[in-house]
């Protein structure tokens, strides 16, 4: 398997999250505090149960038994009220940006379609909006404050010690707290990163590769493929079992390592006060109260100690969320560009390459006025349906032009090209909702009898009438209810409901029979009259309706007879 390795470090990730804080950032210090005082407060109920014993052992104690019976008291009660405060607080940040992020993600998808998302799989986007996600949820409600507060009870720790105690104890608790909130975890996280870099990118594959297998259970089906399936979809999970083992012993080790460090320091403290009294430096009463400061005071950096085996997933989350927010799109979208009504297109000596290095296509020149279809053919993969793309600027061209107007592509507003061009591609998605719900994606506003006139035209309202609850009817999950000749002839619907004058077709037959394309192709011509239609299709019979017919061979493009 390919090792995964982080892109940033961990301190580039944590300096990214926290950058996103924004105007929340009052509230994580609000948690901070309350986070500080509280554990302060539990220290004080055992902290004031000792300054009450040293008082029995004859220490000069000016409080009196009912105040530090009273004082322990209202430790508990403070512990308990800024306890809560402080997670709320903590939560409700992790909460609120969870929302911000989600966000984000969808409007950096949105920017990064249609292009860029042809190569990525559906199952690692979908994992990186649920799983990702709510893994950055630790990182917002458990981490950043626990580090804070760690500091500031390790500071007002060492400082209470070595005033009320002895600085021997305060530099016990020093090294002590260097060691189990930076040495230990220090050691261990190399390993633990590694193991939950691994264990991420391994939940993402596993969940693409089931995901697919879900989508094309059919197919799997029909070609008898279900034991193959089977046996990769094992052994994808054992790899994951595996991954998440390593990943789990890698965190109990390091878990054990903080132990280990802990009880070292509590017995160092207890040895070293021991001394300190024997020597005739510290009365028995401060020492109590020293070495009880220093055992009560560990919780903190060990809540720091155990960040590795969590910080591990959520640095592996924050990376692949934060890769995806910081690629580039394939095409940057204009805006405020120059506006146009269609009327014509001109493509001028077009040249693209997805690699900058084989062209797709070479010198292309063709036009289109209203009124017309144009037909496009060529042999499978020789860039019909990538002209396609070029003219709603889903790539970049290299060089030449696509003028509409007149207008360059490239000086367009990117609202205003996809309100004059529609496309219809060879796959229609159908999201999980009713038929009128999916058409209306193309025009929200549209009424019942507008709906009913564009599904007329693309050969399907006479299908939506068998169903039992008509237009109301509900697609299903991945649109598994519908054939495929179904999905694309609705996606013609949504199309011609949409009204665009210019509008783009990518085989947009192939998966209906002869009488329903033939009503489709005379539905189109019929359209003719009021717009443009470039028509991409391997049949002749299509072809027909065509005015004039360009074909793709070798990357250029001619106009044939």
């Amino acid at each position: 398997m390919k090792k995964q390795k982080l892109r940033r470090s961990g301190a580039k990730i944590m300096a990214s999250l926290i950058m996103l804080l924004g105007s929340l950032s009052y509230i994580m210090l609000l948690a901070v505090v309350n986070g500080s005082l509280g554990f302060i407060c539990a220290m004080g109920v055992t902290l004031f149960g000792a300054i009450g014993i040293a008082k029995a052992l004859g220490e000069a104690i000016a409080l009196s038994y009912s105040v530090i019976i009273a004082m322990c008291v209202v430790c508990g009660v403070l512990r308990g009220l800024l306890r809560y405060i402080e997670q709320y607080s903590n939560h409700y940040i992790a909460f609120k940006l969870l929302a911000v992020l989600r966000d984000k993600i969808f409007a950096a998808l949105r920017t990064l379609c249609p292009a860029k998302l042809e190569s990525k799989q559906k199952g690692s986007i979908i994992a990186m909006i649920t799983s990702d996600i709510e893994t950055l949820e630790v990182f917002y409600a458990h981490t950043i404050s626990p580090i804070c507060i760690a500091v500031l009870v390790s500071i007002a720790v060492i400082i209470f010690v070595g005033t009320v105690s002895s600085v021997w104890l305060s530099l016990v608790a020093v090294l002590a707290y260097l060691t189990i909130g930076i040495a230990v975890p220090f050691i261990s996280s190399s390993k633990l990163k590694a193991s939950g870099v691994r264990y991420r990118a391994e939940f993402a594959s596993f969940n693409a590769y089931f995901l697919d297998s879900i989508k094309g259970i059919k197919d799997i089906v029909l070609n008898n493929a279900g034991e193959a399936r089977k046996e990769q979809v094992n052994e994808r999970s054992e790899v994951l079992l595996k991954e998440t083992k390593k990943m789990k012993h890698d965190t109990t080790r390091a878990a054990a390592g903080t132990e280990l460090a802990v009880s070292l320091s509590i017995i160092t403290a207890l040895v070293v006060g021991i001394l300190l009294v024997r020597a005739d430096m510290l009365t028995v009463g401060r020492m109590i109260i020293g070495v009880v400061a220093v055992f009560g005071s560990f919780g903190p950096v060990i809540a720091v100690a155990a960040l590795p085996g969590n910080l591990t997933q959520t640095f592996a989350s924050g990376d692949r969320v934060l890769n995806l927010l910081a690629e580039k799109p394939a095409v940057t979208p204009v805006k405020n560009g120059k506006k146009f009504d269609y009327t014509d297109l001109e493509v001028n000596n077009l040249d693209f390459s997805y690699d900058k290095e084989t062209h797709i296509l070479k010198d292309v020149c063709m036009n289109a006025k209203k009124g017309e279809i144009i037909g496009i053919v060529g042999e499978s993969g020789c860039g019909k349906s990538t002209f396609l793309k070029l003219l709603l600027r889903f790539w970049q061209k290299d060089s030449g032009a696509i003028n509409y107007n007149g207008t360059d592509i490239d000086m367009i507003d990117s609202e205003n090209l996809l309100d004059n061009v529609t496309m219809v591609s060879q796959t229609t998605y159908l999201f999980d909702e009713t038929i009128e719900e999916n058409l209306r994606i193309a025009k929200p506003d549209a009424t019942q009898e507008e709906l009913e006139k564009a599904c007329k035209m693309a050969s399907v309202h006479d299908f939506i009438m068998t169903l039992p609850e008509g237009y109301k009817s509900r697609v299903g999950a991945l649109g598994d209810n519908l054939s495929a000749g179904e999905k694309q002839r609705l996606g013609l619907a949504r199309a011609f409901l949409k009204g665009s004058q210019l509008i783009l077709l990518d085989e947009p037959t192939s998966n209906v029979d002869s009488i329903n394309e033939g009503i489709i192709l005379s539905a189109l011509a019929q359209q003719k009259s009021k717009k443009s239609i470039i028509l991409v299709s391997h049949r002749e019979s299509t072809m027909a309706i065509a005015d004039r017919i360009y074909k793709v061979e070798n990357g250029r493009m001619k106009e044939v007879g």
